[in-house]
């Protein structure tokens, strides 16, 4: 019997995929309709437009910024191309929506973007437990990815990992 301490899951084959690695870094911004509106729930085009002309934009110089309006309030479209028109070659993004939303679109083109060869049949992990906040759908949408190309994905940690799929 051997002494020798072997690290099986160095010599497993395994890759590791860590969201965090891919995390944007950046302020995060959410503009808030409600401000803008007559009594939280009217938009006045006139008033709004005043506001919009008003505001201190370049507070949002490279942020990633969200637009949504957190009462029920019947806001046109109008409305979000106006504010989002306010922010083109001052924000690095802006998406119409929650700040999870934010996250969703940001992951996404990053996943999209994705050089998948180096996981051309091998057997991958998508590491859990993160520092960061990463979205739900970033897991998702990587697994998604992965499933023509790699011969499985699992989730966690090489120690722990959870089975999520296995090519047949």
């Amino acid at each position: 019997m051997s002494d020798d301490i072997v690290n099986r899951v160095a010599n497993s084959g395994l890759i590791t995929i860590n969201l965090e690695d891919f995390y944007p870094i950046g302020q995060r911004n959410t503009i808030d309709l409600k401000q803008w509106l007559f009594q939280e729930s009217i938009l006045k085009e006139k008033d709004f437009r005043e506001f919009v002309k008003q505001h201190n934009w370049l507070q949002y110089q490279d942020c990633y910024v969200s637009i949504h309006c957190s009462v029920d309030a019947i806001i046109p479209i109008w409305a979000y191309m106006l504010v989002s028109s306010k922010l083109n070659n001052i924000a690095k993004l802006c998406v119409i929506g929650s700040a999870e939303n934010l996250e969703v679109t940001l992951f996404q083109s990053i996943i999209d973007q994705l050089d998948t060869n180096e996981f051309k049949d091998k057997r991958v992990i998508i590491k859990g437990c993160s520092n960061l906040p990463i979205c739900t759908h970033a897991y998702a949408s990587l697994t998604n990815k992965l499933i023509p190309i790699a011969k499985s994905i699992m989730y966690g940690e090489a120690c722990s990992s959870v089975p999520i799929y296995k090519r047949k």
